[in-house]
């Protein structure tokens, strides 16, 4: 198996293991993106300045879509012509922060 091979096998892994991110084309190039939906304006705000903190800390910024009660997060490494590991891992950090899950 090619090394290209091996890691588009490794990417579709990780992203099976991310609930609601699905990979799409952006420019023609591979892109994964997530969609999250909040009771208001200020919530949605909340959650798009902490996936700006994540950007800062890995230097590695998504395509944010912002709308009153919703955002959608894309993420692509164009340096690398697509979808890489890098975005993986920022999906990851996304997921895992408070003010993208639905309030109790």
């Amino acid at each position: 198996m090619s090394a290209m091979a091996s890691g588009e096998m490794n990417l579709n892994a990780a992203l099976a293991g991310l609930h609601g991110w699905q990979r799409v084309e952006q420019d023609g190039k591979g892109a994964v993106q997530k969609s999250w939906r909040f009771a208001d304006f200020h919530q949605t705000m909340a959650f798009v300045n902490a996936v700006a903190a994540v950007a800062h800390v890995m230097d590695h910024h998504p395509d944010l879509h912002v709308r009153y009660n919703r955002c959608i997060v894309r993420y692509t490494t164009h340096d690398a012509g697509g979808l890489t590991q890098r975005d993986i891992d920022a999906a990851t950090r996304v997921d895992a922060l408070p003010e993208g899950r639905p309030a109790a």
